[in-house]
């Protein structure tokens, strides 16, 4: 699939994108190279769709009327985009174009602090606030002062998604198609590449830590992959197809999150739903299915909050609680595993 051409004229790196689902945070070019922009007109196939061009279509005949055992129970909206979200000793702490907020579980600002555009993800650890752009992480303590920060090691560096994890920072990298470990001092370690080749065809390139381990999508292969903190191979799971429990479209999934229990969850794009995945990557169900999260295209960052999940619209918080009620006519009701987040509610 090559991105749609007008009067002859390729769309725009930043409307092919959108198109695609992606988040696209502030300034026309995202702050990439000459170099890597020209790429992206005249060889996007390199940049965007590796070594496989293929891609599995959406088909909403495979989309069934799925039941949600989750139900919004709150939500609360900011005075900006939120670009990415990230959960921290009760607060929630949001990436808006040029600011960072703090918010209480109620919707009421604590603080905020000025910081640059283009932000692509944030995660807190450790009393620190780390950031990431499309060339460069930053930084800072949790009233706002500046830590440190670092460029990318690369000048083609296009990053996407950021985790940390014993003493050091990997950060997923779209237009190298590797993942970048650092320690947390900005001192770079080595690149991580897939066994099976990272395919990163848009901005879906998440990754996350569970229970010391990590887990990145490999979007255009419908892959979660997992590494040791050493950055070492572990192994992966998922299939393509529209189906529950399979991932679709071009890039899927988006975002991944974890339980308490160690449980993976994953967002999707294109028909956007919320599901989760065991351990050893065995499907258990659909959390939050299209209609519950509200439709579009894109796909809905998520965090679990205790017994919570919070996702992440446009310019708005939402937590949704499991609701006993519904659940009984999904497989959450009967998964076995003592998970918190079956603490339900029930009206």
């Amino acid at each position: 699939m090559e991105p749609n051409q007008d009067n002859g004229n390729r769309i725009s790196r930043k409307s092919f994108l959108r198109i695609c689902g992606s988040v696209i945070a502030g300034g026309s070019i995202l702050g990439v190279t000459g170099n890597l922009l020209w790429k992206m007109f005249t060889r996007p196939d390199d940049i965007f769709y590796g070594v496989d061009k293929k891609s599995t279509t959406i088909n909403r005949s495979h989309v069934n009327n799925i039941v949600s055992p989750y139900r919004k129970v709150s939500a609360f909206k900011i005075s900006d985009q939120i670009d990415a979200f990230d959960l921290y000793e009760g607060r929630l702490i949001v990436a808006a174009p040029n600011n960072i907020y703090v918010y209480e579980p109620s919707g009421a600002l604590v603080s905020n602090f000025p910081v640059g555009s283009s932000v692509r993800d944030v995660t807190v650890d450790d009393d620190r606030v780390y950031l990431l752009y499309p060339t460069r992480v930053e930084v800072y303590d949790l009233e706002g002062g500046w830590i440190r920060d670092w460029e990318a090691c690369s000048e083609e560096s296009d990053y996407c998604s950021l985790t940390v994890l014993s003493g050091n920072v990997f950060v997923t990298d779209a237009a190298n198609k590797n993942i970048c470990m650092y320690t947390i001092e900005g001192g770079f370690v080595k690149f991580i590449q897939s066994p099976s080749g990272f395919i990163v065809p848009s901005y879906s390139f998440g990754i996350t830590n569970i229970d010391g381990v990590v887990y990145c999508s490999n979007p255009g292969r419908h892959l979660v992959e997992s590494y040791s903190p050493e950055g070492e191979y572990i192994s992966s799971f998922g299939k393509p197809g529209g189906a529950a429990g399979l991932f679709s479209g071009c890039c899927n999934p988006v975002y991944l999150a974890g339980t308490p229990t160690g449980e993976i969850i994953t967002s999707e794009k294109g028909i956007p739903r919320i599901s989760c995945y065991g351990k050893n990557g065995e499907f258990h169900s659909v959390l939050l299915d299209e209609k519950a999260l509200g439709g579009g295209h894109a796909a809905y960052e998520v965090r679990v909050w205790d017994d919570k999940l919070v996702v992440a619209g446009k310019d708005a918080l939402s937590i949704f609680k499991y609701d006993k009620k519904l659940a009984v006519q999904t497989a959450c009701s009967t998964c076995g595993i003592d998970c918190p987040l079956k603490i339900g509610v029930t009206i």
